[in-house]
């Protein structure tokens, strides 16, 4: 897990964050945003106009410096919590990367940055953002929250009664509150500032309160959907099972005919066609045991498999699809037919649509061997799937197409059912690769009458 965890681009994209946000005073400078400029003319001659306009370029410029490391924290924090399915490092990393930051910043900038009442305050929010949101706000969302958020604490920095609580201790902050109190403006700037203090934090909350119910009501109108198509799948699968089980007696009936046929008869042409016939019907015996009972497993080569698989689904498409073979295809698994057909063609469904639209649209059907057994895949030269999605898309009713996913859900469950494993290769505009991890049972002997 650590090592595709320092592999994932998305990682070092926001570690990159954090750097940018250790090394902003150097290029963002105050002379840069007019701020040195400003507090000259404050001192030559003190306005409280000009004192309103030292104090915004003082806010947005905290703020500026302090964004790409919060945000980068956050979504980092976020990122390996969720793929370690350990929630408290989303608490834990920004907790200890930001101050660190601060720290970095002071050991190399005569400026004392402080670490005070907003800094404490941000952090205090980002738990309560993970606390609140239960999962249920995306990382996406939290930026957006914690970004109004910064904005509207920063202005505590130039709050007059504030400062002994920690809030703007750094030196231009502190000059900028010394010059308010001489001008007499120390009231009128203290309110404004909690008046957009104010602002932007009841915008944080009203944005926090629709984004969470937007997301609840996403993920009932996504659990709704698959409790009606698993409502329907139950019935049409009841159904399924009921007709397949009638079957059973009009094949007992034949292999009592069949077996009568052959007690009359010394013909031997006639022998030969009812052990055909009797082939036959066991054959159909045991696909409707596969499809009745799930532990119900067969032998069945390689050969078998993949030429069943080619005639329930490759036959009648419209996708050409190629084929790599490199494990012998005499090898035997124990599987149940039926049902790894359809979890593999659930796959080369998936394969088709990641390709569909593609001048060059390619899906290939692989079977490799490894030390343990022998691999199924399924190949495909489409968009690929992002670090971020991989986790989720084993999730029941997660899809990137407009209906509910449930193919990938069950791929696993019969995967499991086999005691096989799963596993995919995805590489961003190169593809993706399903591997079916199957146990190698024996090599059939093409000598020996089966």
């Amino acid at each position: 897990m650590g090592s595709n965890l320092l592999r994932s681009r998305s990682i070092w994209i926001k570690v990159s964050l954090i750097i940018v946000g250790a090394t902003m005073p150097l290029w963002l400078t105050t002379e840069m945003v007019g701020l040195t400029s400003l507090m000259e003319d404050l001192k030559e001659e003190p306005t409280g106009s000009t004192l309103m306009l030292a104090a915004f370029a003082l806010v947005m410029l905290n703020t500026v410096r302090a964004l790409p490391h919060y945000i980068g924290a956050l979504l980092l924090g976020d990122e390996i919590g969720i793929n370690t399915d350990k929630a408290w490092l989303k608490i834990v990393i920004p907790f200890v990367l930001i101050p660190l930051v601060y720290l970095i910043i002071n050991g190399y900038n005569s400026m004392d940055y402080h670490f005070g009442g907003p800094a404490l305050l941000l952090l205090l929010s980002i738990a309560i953002l993970h606390l609140l949101g239960k999962g249920q706000l995306r990382p996406l969302f939290k930026s957006f929250i914690l970004i109004q958020l910064l904005f509207g604490f920063q202005w505590l920095d130039t709050v007059l009664f504030l400062s002994a609580f920690g809030f703007g201790g750094g030196p231009i902050s502190t000059e900028v509150k010394e010059t308010a109190a001489q001008l007499g403006f120390g009231g009128t700037l203290s309110f404004y500032s909690l008046v957009f203090c104010g602002v932007f934090i009841i915008n944080a909350l009203v944005l926090a309160t629709y984004l969470t119910v937007s997301e609840q009501k996403r993920q009932m109108r996504q659990d709704l959907a698959i409790a009606r198509l698993d409502m329907v799948e139950s019935r049409s699968g009841r159904e399924a099972l009921h007709l397949v089980h009638d079957l059973k007696t009009p094949l007992s009936l034949m292999e009592g005919l069949n077996s009568l046929i052959q007690m009359k008869t010394q013909d031997k042409d006639i022998l030969q066609y009812t052990e055909k016939i009797s082939s036959s019907i066991q054959s159909t015996s045991d696909m409707v045991s596969e499809i009745l009972y799930h532990e119900k497993k067969n032998w069945c080569t390689l050969k078998t498999f993949i030429e069943y698989v080619r005639a329930n689904k490759l036959s009648d498409s419209e996708t050409i699809y190629e084929f790599d073979l490199k494990a012998d295809d005499r090898i035997e698994i124990n599987i149940n037919k039926i049902r790894m057909t359809r979890a593999l063609v659930n796959l080369i469904d998936n394969a088709s649509d990641a390709v569909e639209g593609k001048t060059n649209a390619k899906v290939t059907i692989c079977t490799k061997l490894d030390h343990d057994g022998v691999l199924i895949g399924v190949k495909d030269n489409g968009h690929g799937i992002s670090e971020e999605n991989i986790e989720k898309i084993w999730n029941a009713g997660y899809s990137t197409k407009s209906h509910p996913g449930v193919g990938l859900t069950f791929v696993k469950n019969v995967v499991k059912e086999h005691d096989a494993q799963l596993s995919i290769d995805s590489e961003p505009e190169k593809g993706t690769t399903f591997w079916i991890h199957l146990p190698k049972e024996r090599v059939r002997d093409e000598n020996i009458d089966y």
